[in-house]
């Protein structure tokens, strides 16, 4: 017996280690280099979320979408420049907000340790700090991300899934980044907190059909509380993903879709696959919910999306500009 307890704690360490160092991440890559990186970016993101805690489902956002275009390399940050056209102005990137952020913790980080780490580690620290300070999960982010030298906005276009896709075109954008359904299901779930432009869902509002009708698999009274907010063309009112706790990381978006009060298609698409309905209906009537917990895994796989490690990219000066 004790034999086979000491193979399955070694087999447990070597799964954790395996873990950490997948694609060359570890939990220690800056131990040495950079050993108070974790407690700059915690210090630092703590003072901006203080002051604007709006800012924080925004800049777990943005590290989706760095992760989702090129991998989780800090593409997102880069400045267009006259010859070309970059990933934050791409079209499903005009709306992100928090680049000022990130740039206020990367300074800080520089003063530090300069030159040692990279932008894409900062906005994964800086994401998770975020979610954590709006009482969402806590999760180990594996560093030694290096920063990419290509950003193109054409890429957002193809590689980030818009609010309109339904459940199969949902499945196969995560497939292609290899998360499960599972990953999918829960990551959507960052929809507890934050905002989003009216232009994002009005779709579903008026003329679903083209025929002055709204979207049926949305709860008619919550669309007629939406028509009151926004109108056809609005393109600047901002409504509340999860109302009434938008501002807290919880389990609460799961009973609003359950309720066919999603905001967006991409929602709303979550009730009509088996795995994915089987989940939103699980967390929105269990007490002790999994989700923070599923949360945190599935953003770790996340955050390791088409990495670049050892002497690919670079380490940049200035999260905006390419060295």
């Amino acid at each position: 017996m004790a034999s086979t307890n000491a193979v399955f704690l070694s087999l447990l360490f070597v799964g954790i280690f395996t873990l950490c160092n997948a694609q060359g991440l570890s939990l220690e890559y800056y131990k040495k280099t950079c050993p108070s990186v974790e407690a700059i970016v915690k210090k630092e993101t703590a003072k901006i979320i203080s002051v604007a805690p709006t800012l924080a489902a925004p800049l777990l956002r943005m590290h989706f979408h760095d992760c989702f275009v090129r991998g989780c390399d800090g593409s997102v940050l880069i400045n267009s420049t006259t010859n070309n056209q970059a990933e934050k102005d791409g079209p499903p990137n005009l709306s992100l907000r928090g680049y000022g952020s990130v740039d206020r913790v990367k300074t800080a980080v520089e003063k530090k340790c300069p030159g040692v780490v990279s932008c894409a580690d900062i906005l994964a620290l800086v994401a998770r700090d975020a979610t954590l300070l709006l009482n969402g999960p806590f999760w180990p982010v594996p560093l030694g991300r290096r920063d990419g030298r290509v950003s193109n906005a054409t890429e957002t276009l193809f590689n980030l899934p818009p609010p309109f896709f339904n459940i199969t075109q949902l499945k196969a954008s995560f497939a292609s980044k290899n998360l499960t359904t599972k990953d999918l299901v829960v990551l959507s779930g960052s929809h507890t907190i934050g905002t989003s432009h009216c232009s994002s869902f009005t779709n579903r509002l008026y003329n679903f059909t083209g025929r002055g009708d709204s979207d049926p698999s949305l709860d008619p009274n919550y669309a007629a509380r939406l028509r009151l907010k926004c109108s056809p063309t609005d393109q600047r009112t901002l409504v509340e993903m999860d109302p009434g706790s938008f501002k807290t990381f919880d389990e609460d978006y799961y009973t609003l879709v359950a309720k066919r009060r999603g905001l967006f298609t991409s929602d709303s698409a979550l009730l009509a696959d088996t795995e994915t309905r089987d989940y939103v209906l699980r967390q929105a009537r269990t007490k002790g919910s999994t989700f923070l917990n599923d949360f945190a895994e599935s953003m770790v796989k996340m955050g390791k999306i088409g990495v670049l490690t050892g002497n690919q990219g670079e380490i940049r000066r200035r999260c905006a500009f390419v060295n």
